[in-house]
C-alpha cells in the first residue's frame, strides 16, 4: 500500500504490517482497554516513524551520490530502502550505510534532555512513557544495526572496510560468511534461549538476504568478466582474469 512521497521517494507499507498493527492494538485492548489500544497504536506508529527516518538517512546520502531510491517499504521486521544500486566505492558505501544508525543516535540525543526530566518510574500508557520508549528504541535500533551481520548496516560497513584492501567480490564473500555465522547464532539464541520467535524469524531472513546479495554480486562480477573477455577478443587485448571466492 502506497502512502505518500518524501523528496520523490515513495513510502509504502507491506500488507503484513497491518497484522502487526492489529496485534499491537489487541494486546493493548486486553491489558488496558481503549487506553491500551490507543497508546499501543500510537507507540507503534511513532516507532516506525523512527524507522522511516533511519531509512531516509540512507536514502538521502545515496541520492547525494546519484543513486536513485524507488521506495521505502515498511514491514513488521523493519524498513527497507529499495535503491537502484550500492556504490562500489568503499568510502561512499561506508557513509551511506552509517547515515541510518546516525539518525537513530541523533534522535536519542534529542530525546535525552527530556528523558532526564522524567521520574524514575513513568506510566506505560502516557506521553512520558512514549518518550522513554522511543529513546530506548532509537538506541537499540542504532546499536543493533551496527552488528556486523551482512546485509545489515554493520555488515555493509564491514564490507566497505574490507573493500579498501580486498576485491569487492572477495570483501562481499567475507562479509556474507561472517554475517551467516552471526545470524545463525542469532536464530538459535532467539528461538531456544529467549523464545522470541519473531526475532528468530528476523535473523533467518537476514541469513537468507545476505546469501542472496552475495550471489547477486557474484553474478554481476561474472557478467562483467564475460563482457571484458568479449571486448578483449574484439579489440585484440588480453582478457583480465579475476579469481573467484
Amino acid at each position: 500500500m502506497n502512502l505518500f512521497r518524501i523528496r520523490g521517494i515513495q513510502l509504502a507499507v507491506h500488507f503484513s504490517f497491518f497484522l502487526l498493527l492489529a496485534y499491537a492494538a489487541f494486546a493493548g485492548w486486553e491489558e488496558a482497554g481503549l487506553t491500551g489500544l490507543g497508546w499501543n497504536v500510537v507507540t507503534l506508529v511513532a516507532f516506525f516513524t523512527c524507522v522511516v527516518l533511519h531509512e531516509l538517512g540512507h536514502s538521502f546520502v545515496a541520492m547525494r551520490y546519484g543513486i536513485g531510491v524507488r521506495r521505502i517499504l515498511l514491514m513488521p521486521i523493519g524498513g527497507m530502502a529499495e535503491m537502484d544500486g550500492i556504490p562500489r566505492q568503499p568510502r561512499r558505501e561506508f557513509l551511506m550505510t552509517l547515515a541510518g544508525p546516525a539518525v537513530n543516535f541523533i534522535l536519542a540525543a534529542v530525546l535525552w534532555p527530556i528523558v532526564q526530566t522524567l521520574p524514575m518510574e513513568v506510566p506505560l500508557y502516557s506521553l512520558a512513557g512514549l518518550v522513554f520508549q522511543l529513546y530506548i528504541a532509537n538506541i537499540v535500533m542504532g546499536v543493533f544495526n551496527l552488528v556486523p551481520v551482512f546485509p545489515m548496516d554493520g555488515g555493509r560497513i564491514f564490507r566497505a572496510l574490507l573493500a579498501t584492501r580486498l576485491a569487492y567480490l572477495r570483501a562481499t564473500w567475507w562479509a556474507a560468511m561472517v554475517g551467516k555465522v552471526l545470524s545463525l547464532a542469532g536464530v538459535l539464541v532467539m528461538f531456544f534461549w529467549l523464545e522470541h520467535y519473531l526475532g528468530a524469524l528476523l535473523f533467518l531472513f537476514i541469513f537468507m538476504a545476505g546469501d542472496a546479495e552475495y550471489q547477486a554480486v557474484r553474478r554481476r562480477e561474472l557478467e562483467d568478466a564475460q563482457w571484458r573477455e568479449l571486448l578483449a577478443r574484439i579489440y585484440g587485448a588480453p582478457p583480465v582474469l579475476k579469481s573467484e571466492p
